[in-house]
């Protein structure tokens, strides 16, 4: 099966939403533009490490989990840092 690819608008949506969702779950007061970025960076922080254990997750849904659990992870590494 071929991997399937988004691009990059649908990838700005798509990291916002998950960055809004990543936000209101950690419940960290972030504005949209970080939210975006939380949710693309968290995106390809989590496709690595799911890759690692052997997930593969393709397509808008795939991104968006993946985006929620990245910014989620990105949220909880600055919370340790900064404490």
């Amino acid at each position: 099966m071929e991997d399937a690819r988004i691009g990059w608008i649908a990838a700005i949506i798509i990291g916002g939403v998950a960055g809004w969702i990543a936000s209101s779950l950690m419940k960290s007061d972030t504005g949209i533009f970080l939210n975006i970025v939380l949710g693309i960076i968290g995106a390809a922080v989590a496709s690595f490490l799911f890759g690692f254990l052997g997930i593969n997750f393709g397509g808008w849904l795939g991104y968006l989990v993946a985006g929620i659990v990245g910014a989620c992870i990105l949220i909880w590494g600055v919370r340790a840092v900064r404490s």
